[in-house]
C-alpha cells in the first residue's frame, strides 16, 4: 500500500469512527481520546487530518452523511416519471431518509448546533437543497408550478421537510412516517397550477 493510500485510509478511518460514536451518542459526549483510541491512531495522525480537530472531523462526517441523503434522493427521483413526479418522488426520499436516527443525529441536531446555522446552510445548500432548488425551477420554467422565485419556495419546503424529520424522530408511533408522507403529497400539490378548464388533475 503507497503512503498515499495509507494516509486516505487513516482518514476514511477516522470519519468512519467518529460517525459511528457521533451517531449513538451525539457530538458532546463524544472526546477525541476516544475517537482516536477507537480509530487505532494517533492524536497527532488526526490532527494531520483534521487540523480543527474534533469540529472539522464532524464537518467531515455531516458533509458525508448529506451526500448520502442526497444520493438518495437523486437516486429516486430518477427513477420516477416526469418533472413533477421526481419532485414528489425526491422530497419523499429526503423525509424517509431523514427518518433514519443516524441521519437525525448528526444532520439536524448537532449539525446546526455545532456548525452554526450559517455553514449548517452552506452545506445543506450544496446538497439536498440544490437538487430541490432544480427541481422546483424546472417545474416553474414547464408551467407546471406557477410562475413565482423559486428561491424562497425551496426554503419553505426545505424547511418543512426537516421539521417533519425532527418531529418523526420524537416519534413513537409507526405510522407517523406514512402520514407524514402523505400530508407532504397533499401540500406539494397544492403547488401546481389549476388544470384548464375540463381536464381532470391526477394525483399519485
Amino acid at each position: 500500500m503507497s503512503r498515499a493510500d495509507q494516509k486516505e485510509r487513516t482518514r476514511q478511518t477516522l470519519v468512519a469512527e467518529s460517525r459511528r460514536l457521533f451517531a449513538s451518542r451525539g457530538y458532546a459526549a463524544v472526546g477525541l481520546a476516544e475517537i482516536v483510541r477507537e480509530s487505532g491512531v494517533t492524536k497527532g495522525a488526526l490532527y494531520h487530518h483534521f487540523a480543527g480537530g474534533k469540529t472539522a472531523l464532524f464537518r467531515a462526517v455531516l458533509e458525508e452523511v448529506q451526500q448520502e441523503v442526497a444520493a438518495r434522493v437523486v437516486a429516486a427521483a430518477e427513477v420516477a416519471g416526469d418533472p413533477w413526479q421526481r419532485l414528489k418522488a425526491g422530497c419523499a426520499a429526503f423525509v424517509q431518509a431523514s427518518a433514519d436516527p443516524e441521519v437525525q443525529r448528526i444532520m439536524l441536531i448537532d449539525g446546526p448546533a455545532v456548525l452554526g446555522w450559517s455553514e449548517w446552510r452552506a452545506i445543506d445548500e450544496a446538497a439536498s437543497a440544490a437538487h430541490l432548488a432544480q427541481a422546483l425551477a424546472e417545474l416553474v420554467d414547464g408551467g407546471v408550478i406557477p410562475p413565482q422565485p423559486v428561491a424562497p419556495l425551496t426554503r419553505l419546503l426545505s424547511g418543512a421537510m426537516n421539521e417533519a424529520a425532527l418531529w418523526l424522530a420524537r416519534s413513537t408511533d409507526p405510522a407517523d412516517l406514512a402520514n407524514t408522507l402523505a400530508a407532504l403529497s397533499t401540500l406539494l400539490e397544492g403547488l401546481r397550477r389549476e388544470p384548464a378548464h375540463g381536464a381532470a388533475r391526477v394525483s399519485l
